[in-house]
């Protein structure tokens, strides 16, 4: 266990590394339909082969500089980290009833929730830095829902993980669906995830014959990883520095154990 936690730590201190000038980003606009998405591929230029790539799911004020956070930290990982869109190009807010319009809107129909996460998938795999054999997909509130949704699916993934993301659902997971190995980091304290979410959501999991794990932070409240949480004006809302960190370390070490593989160094 020293051993595992050590590597996970080594990833964490790197993502915190300043002048890390071998992180390469860069900007895309892709489709779904008639729908002009964005998209943001960080990855570490430095690092010889093909790397595995993790799909990173905003939360649900859109595809704001949070998710392209979590890209980053992902390329500094050793990962190439790809921050789709879920909405369309520019829909990015801070007022939680345009957030909640902008969500509903979104999912409305499944069908789409899961062509717009198709889109980006497809555009990962044709990255040139990316090994398509080896893709995970983390989600953030809005996120965490909108990947686990895919795991139930069955979507061909390797990992999916969820950071404050909603566990409930209106399609349970069946026996023998799920491929994806699952990880759900969230808050003690979280308002939108309470205790009996958890609890049924591990109970729908146990059921489907998933491989599953579930760490909650005591204390935390929802959006734990977003330094801005506290700009959004919800009370349910807070930043946790400790929670961010040791989920970062948790979130790094269940990737390099679903892909067999020691984080960069």
């Amino acid at each position: 266990m020293q051993v595992r936690y050590g590597f996970a730590m080594t990833a964490v201190l790197l993502s915190l590394a300043p002048g890390r000038s071998n992180i390469k980003t860069r900007e895309i606009e892709y489709r779904q339909g008639d729908t002009v998405l964005q998209g943001f591929v960080a990855w570490d230029d430095a690092l010889p082969g093909k790397h595995p790539g993790v799909l990173v799911v905003h939360e649900w004020w859109g595809h704001n500089e949070h998710a392209r956070n979590q890209a980053r930290r992902l390329a500094e990982a050793g990962y190439l980290g790809f921050a789709l869109d879920m909405y369309g190009k520019g829909k990015i807010t801070t007022h939680p009833q345009e957030a909640q319009a902008f969500a509903a809107e979104a999912t409305k129909d499944p069908a789409v929730v899961a062509a717009r996460f198709n889109a980006a998938l497809e555009q990962l795999k044709r990255d040139p830095h990316v090994d398509p054999m080896r893709i995970a997909a983390i989600g953030y509130c809005f996120g965490g829902a909108v990947v686990l949704d895919m795991a139930r699916a069955g979507a061909d993934l390797a990992a999916v993980a969820t950071l404050h993301g909603a566990l409930a659902t209106k399609t349970p997971a069946q026996p023998g669906k799920v491929k994806a190995k699952i990880l759900v980091l969230t808050g003690g304290a979280d308002p939108f995830v309470p205790p009996e979410q958890v609890a049924s959501f591990e109970q729908e999991m146990k059921a489907a014959g998933a491989q599953f794990r579930v760490v909650t932070y005591p204390g935390a409240k929802h959006g734990f990883t977003n330094p801005n949480a506290a700009q959004y004006g919800m009370p349910q809302l807070a930043y946790d520095p400790d929670a961010d960190r040791k989920s970062w370390a948790e979130l790094v070490t269940f990737l390099n154990e679903a892909f067999k593989r020691a984080p960069a160094r």
